[in-house]
């Protein structure tokens, strides 16, 4: 059975940092692609961070500058490294993983930004 776990979330003031973890099991992460999902009050869930099995990353542009996600294959973790917290990175921070055969979310971790 697959499970994604985060952690590392909590609440920091603004302009703080805060580093999100995501262990996987019941799967090797080497072959998929990564992903930080938010979910903010009123909006819909939105891709933060993305991480292919060849290590390419992407962005989503408000946090371009101020988050990297990366990963370790032999732990089975990709994080997600966020400074510079603004309020309205507020929200919680939801796990994918996407292979060929495989798309599984975790169940989340709360980032609350207090201004």
């Amino acid at each position: 059975q697959v499970q994604l776990v985060e952690s590392g979330g909590g609440l920091v003031q603004a302009g703080g940092s805060l580093r999100l973890s995501c262990v996987a099991s019941g799967v090797i992460i080497r072959r998929a692609t990564m992903n930080w999902y938010r979910r903010s009050p009123g909006k819909q869930r939105e891709l933060v961070a993305s991480i292919t099995s060849t290590g390419s990353s992407d962005l989503e542009d408000s946090v371009k500058g101020r988050f990297a996600i990366s990963r370790d294959n032999a732990k089975n973790t990709v994080y997600l490294q966020m400074s510079s917290l603004k309020p309205e990175d507020s929200g919680v921070y939801y796990c994918n993983l996407e292979s060929v055969i495989t798309n599984a979310w975790g169940q989340g971790t709360q980032v609350t930004v207090s201004s």
